[in-house]
């Protein structure tokens, strides 16, 4: 099996520092690559591993945000002559993207681990929708990496300037890049940003050229593509994350293109992405003002004054909802959990008691 040097994926001092006592146990280190169901391909230092989950790993975990994802760093017992192996732990993420499961359960999913930017991804067809986009920003910033706006197809825009205006005025300070895998418009200033053992995720809807993107980096047709249709909708092609080596050094995170995107806690988050909104409430006339019908409200006082958009306090408010009601959800499922746990413990102590007693 061809030996790996796992710092073209990232590894450094910290990282080994966190390994030791896994290095003690016998273990070696590896980044998940990609997810599969149920398994996971690893590169470690002995090459790509197909690896399972130690049983120990599922009881111990929290919720499922607790297992490994694209990009986690991982300790893992090999066996080399199967190309196999199981990950005993996770180490900890220096940063993660994450979401509300897209089902009922108040669920965290991580969709990508240990990223240093995240490329927000739309297109300049039909698919620019700054609603949806203000939702990436907030979770983009909550994650602890960098926030970039790709926006892509400038070959099927006419209007690329009005169309990086309208984003600047949610974006503020993010740094927002237009380009074409077509024309190759943009693409040395997303190149910039892929520096060796530099990860990035490319997040966004379905059809944006996400996986045509990653091709165009990589000089070479890794992920699948489809073209676009008729009405100028893109066709949903990735089905899995997956980490891909750019031969510049650094690495790219693709996921599948999401139909909705909910919040998972990001209330500071929030406060960055809405900077412009909150940073109003101070100039209000009352510390307690709802902003809703006090006089002396600095909010309706720019939602009048024309510098701050009523569509723009109306996200606001339903955006903080969500979270408000998912803040809620926890708490409610938190409370349960530990009526639960208390329950199994007292249940546990008469059980004790009572066996004392027989003795």
């Amino acid at each position: 099996m061809t030996l790996f040097d796992l710092s073209t994926l990232g590894w450094n001092e910290i990282l080994a520092e966190q390994f030791e006592p896994h290095a003690t146990a016998g273990l070696v280190p590896g980044r998940v690559t990609v997810q599969h169901r149920g398994a996971y391909d690893v590169l470690t230092e002995l090459g790509e591993l197909r690896c399972d989950v130690a049983g120990r790993l599922y009881d111990e975990s929290s919720s499922p945000a607790d297992l490994p994802a694209v990009g986690d760093w991982v300790a893992v017992a090999p066996r080399a002559e199967e190309s196999a192996g199981t990950i005993q732990a996770v180490l900890p993420r220096r940063t993660k993207f994450s979401r509300k499961t897209a089902w009922q359960a108040a669920e965290e999913q991580v969709l990508a681990a240990n990223v240093d930017v995240v490329f927000i991804v739309t297109s300049l067809n039909e698919d620019l929708n700054l609603r949806r986009l203000e939702r990436y920003l907030i979770l983009a910033r909550e994650s602890g990496a960098q926030p970039v706006v790709l926006l892509t197809k400038t070959d099927l825009s006419g209007d690329v300037p009005g169309a990086v205006e309208a984003i600047q005025s949610i974006a503020f300070d993010v740094p927002i890049l237009a380009l074409s895998s077509v024309t190759g418009e943009g693409l040395d200033d997303v190149r910039s940003y892929l520096r060796p053992g530099v990860t990035a995720a490319l997040l966004g809807s379905s059809g944006v050229g996400k996986s045509t993107l990653v091709n165009t980096l990589a000089g070479e047709e890794l992920l699948t593509t489809r073209e676009i249709r008729d009405d100028g909708q893109g066709r949903h092609t990735t089905t899995r994350r997956e980490l891909v080596q750019l031969p510049g050094g650094g690495l790219v995170i693709d996921t599948p293109g999401m139909r909705e995107l909910q919040l998972w806690v990001a209330d500071e988050g929030l406060e960055e992405a809405f900077e412009d909104v909150t940073s109003l409430f101070s100039h209000c006339r009352f510390s307690d003002c709802r902003h809703e019908s006090e006089p002396g409200c600095a909010v309706k006082a720019a939602i009048e004054d024309g510098t701050l958009a009523p569509e723009r306090w109306e996200s606001y408010l339903k955006l903080q909802a969500e979270l408000a009601h998912l803040e809620r959800r926890l708490d409610k499922r938190a409370a349960s959990e530990e009526r639960k746990r208390w329950k199994s413990l007292s249940r546990f102590a008469r059980e004790a008691s009572r066996a004392k007693g027989r003795r």
